[in-house]
């Protein structure tokens, strides 16, 4: 492993701005692509995405973002922590697959399960939540997969393209992970 945190299919590593940021600047401005993301309704401009890069590229105490790419060096998405609280040992998750050809493949499961090996493993996190759009299935089902249970449902919270969207609330646990 040259880099980074391995799965079965993916590896989490640091960003790169040469490597990932027209990527990243891309996927967050397709609108297809965001139908189902919180971000995505506003456009995305180069300095907003560089300054972003720019803070969390920096260590911080609150946010680890990685580049995801596959085990030959392919990036074909973005996920993260955020929100970390280490006094509670909590985090917010999310991540982005940018490739639509790898959909329902595994990759986004894969990731997930590398994304909660560094979150419980290494930075010693015991609870993680995430947030899902009711109509995101890819993102809900990869979830499940990796082992995130519901905790609820708050009706309407969300606005996204014409329409009050239901928000699905899931977490995991570090004793209910398979390290």
């Amino acid at each position: 492993m040259p880099y980074g945190w391995e799965g079965e299919k993916t590896r989490l590593v640091p960003l790169d701005r040469e490597k990932h940021f027209d990527n990243a600047l891309r996927w967050m401005n397709d609108p297809d692509l965001t139908a189902w993301m919180l971000s995505g309704d506003y456009p995305l401009t180069r300095v907003g995405e560089e300054e972003f890069f720019a803070r969390v590229s920096r260590p911080n105490a609150e946010d680890v973002v990685f580049a995801v790419e596959t085990l030959d060096g392919r990036h074909i998405g973005l996920t993260g922590l955020h929100r970390i609280d280490h006094r509670h040992g909590t985090a917010l998750t999310g991540s982005l697959i940018g490739l639509r050809e790898l959909w329902g493949q595994g990759y986004g499961t894969d990731m997930i399960r590398a994304r909660t090996h560094y979150a419980t493993n290494v930075l010693g996190l015991r609870l993680l939540w995430s947030e899902v759009m009711v109509g995101n299935d890819r993102s809900l089902r990869a979830l499940l997969r990796a082992g995130y249970r519901e905790a609820g449902r708050i009706p309407g919270f969300y606005w996204k393209r014409g329409a009050y969207r239901d928000k699905i609330m899931l977490y995991l646990r570090r004793d209910d992970h398979a390290a």
